[in-house]
């Protein structure tokens, strides 16, 4: 099997150049010779890992679900504890 003539750091600053908007998809594929099938590839690789390194990584978001649960616990407490100093005063205040 043949390797690819490009490296990835070419296939990356070609599906750069695309996005700029400067040119068209199929000038640009004209002027590297390759097909635009294979530079449609390379663009949906492209959004792929981007879309991928975006991503929250696993530790991110255990950090964020044990903050999450420890922020229900202290909405849990003080609701408890409004409640009751609410009926504290209510006590009181009828007394």
């Amino acid at each position: 099997m043949k390797g690819s003539r490009f490296s990835s750091e070419e296939k990356f600053k070609i599906v750069l150049e695309s996005l700029r908007g400067d040119r068209s998809i199929s000038e640009i594929c004209r002027d590297y010779g390759i097909a635009q099938s294979v530079f449609y590839k390379w663009r949906d690789k492209f959004f792929q890992g981007a879309q991928q390194a975006l991503k929250p990584s696993r530790g991110t978001q255990q950090r964020q679900n044990s903050e999450i649960r420890q922020l229900k616990q202290i909405i849990g407490e003080l609701t408890i504890e409004n409640q009751i100093l609410k009926k504290t005063q209510e006590l009181l205040g009828r007394e």
